[in-house]
């Protein structure tokens, strides 16, 4: 079952994303802080992680700096309640990252997740 990473500090969004995921059969870890998802990430093995760009502590582009700095191939979905355009350029890290506008639905969240598997396994170009 693939382990997916959920790293958002809106407790609603990271229940809603979490229910989609468990229900299509992910298995989920959840972080409400950057400092928090992190050390989720240390601890553990994932297949994927969903990361909010706009985060309480740290910036989210920061998170999947660092993520992709520890994990390189890493499928990331970055969430943000702007354009995905506003952030994109902010960071090399953030080439495959697969953006997500809030609010979505549940079958675009499974669809970005696709994507970012695809562009991270070198499927796909770079996917936005």
């Amino acid at each position: 079952m693939p382990r997916i990473l959920i790293i958002d500090d809106q407790k609603d969004v990271r229940a809603m994303v979490a229910i989609v995921l468990r229900v299509n059969r992910y298995e989920v870890a959840e972080a409400d802080s950057g400092a928090a998802g992190l050390k989720t990430f240390a601890e553990g093995s994932f297949d994927a992680a969903i990361v909010d760009i706009f985060l309480g502590d740290v910036s989210g582009v920061d998170v999947i700096a660092t993520l992709r700095e520890q994990a390189p191939g890493l499928p990331v979905v970055a969430v943000s309640g702007m354009t995905a355009l506003d952030f994109m350029e902010q960071s090399s890290h953030l080439a495959n990252v697969v953006c997500l506008q809030k609010p979505f639905r549940p079958n675009d969240l499974l669809q970005a997740l696709r994507k970012a598997q695809a562009a991270a396994s070198g499927e796909l170009p770079a996917a936005v």
